[in-house]
């Protein structure tokens, strides 16, 4: 090994060889409309409990969702703006990823089905250490490394940020036909590092969205799943890249920051920099 490459290689190594992510508690809270018959469903790194009534959650073909909210006392820390972002990135993830087998209506219309979710944890992420990380990433990838292969730079392992969030499915008479709890921390390897102490929660929103959409759209666990694996479908794609969504309903929470939001993980800058939030109602 090149000796100009060593102190890297061997700084890298050892942060490899420390926790590599957050320890996520599954918080339970109060918002559901009932916590019988939940089971654990846990996943690489994600813990879960769900109850799914699967020919009940598969008859549905609309649906709409409440919005998201912070239980009291949850991430003092993070200012209104910072929640405000995150509970926008969990409806909008929500709304993008049920696309896929529901037409989603607004709030107000009537639905098969309708979502509610609740942030029950929301750990900050470490501003310092993210900022350091990122600038320490972005400098990597002027190294000449002398490979065509690039090497990862991961985090450093201190302020991983986490999220913890409920969330339920009812029909039209307010019965429960879909529930979950839900936890993930950020990783020293997966997660961007931003330098905002809303960055981790912001990006496991997304990833929370996914999972819960699976839930309902598959009426299966995403973590036990029998249907194969979860490729993204063209409108999820689409909408990640900041293209109209599939349903005029999302365009509530508004589209996600596409290119801006690539080059803003890269250089490590904070979504509140980058995501535009949810759309703005026009004045009467």
């Amino acid at each position: 090994m090149c000796t100009r490459r060593k102190p890297l290689f061997l700084a890298t190594l050892a942060i490899l060889l420390l926790p590599g992510c957050a320890t996520v508690p599954l918080v339970r809270g109060s918002s559901l409309s009932s916590y019988d018959g939940m089971a654990n469903s846990d996943g690489k790194i994600t813990k879960s409990r769900i109850l799914v009534k699967k020919e009940q959650v598969l008859a549905a073909k609309t649906i709409n969702i409440l919005s998201t909210a912070f239980m009291p006392s949850v991430a003092p820390t993070l200012s209104d703006q910072q929640r405000a972002l995150v509970a926008n990135a969990v409806n909008r993830a929500l709304c993008v990823n049920l696309s896929d087998r529901f037409v989603v209506v607004p709030p107000d219309a009537p639905a098969d089905l309708s979502v509610r979710a609740s942030i029950t944890k929301a750990a900050p992420t470490d501003e310092l250490a993210a900022g350091v990380s990122a600038a320490a990433s972005l400098g990597a990838s002027f190294i000449d490394w002398g490979t065509s292969v690039p090497i990862p730079i991961p985090r450093i392992p201190i302020g991983l940020g986490d999220l913890s969030i409920e969330a339920e499915a009812v029909d039209p008479r307010g019965q429960q036909q879909a529930a979950m709890l839900w936890a993930r921390g950020a990783t020293v390897l997966f997660s961007s590092p931003k330098a905002s102490k809303a960055s981790d929660a912001y990006d496991l929103a997304k990833a929370f969205g996914e999972d819960f959409g699976y839930l309902l759209v598959k009426a299966e666990s995403p973590f036990n799943n029998t249907s194969g694996p979860n490729f993204p479908t063209l409108q999820r794609i689409n909408s990640t890249m900041g293209l109209a969504p599939k349903h005029a309903a999302c365009e509530n929470y508004g589209r996600y920051p596409g290119l801006m939001g690539v080059v803003g993980n890269k250089l490590g800058l904070p979504p509140e920099w980058t995501d535009q939030g949810p759309k703005k109602m026009a004045r009467p």
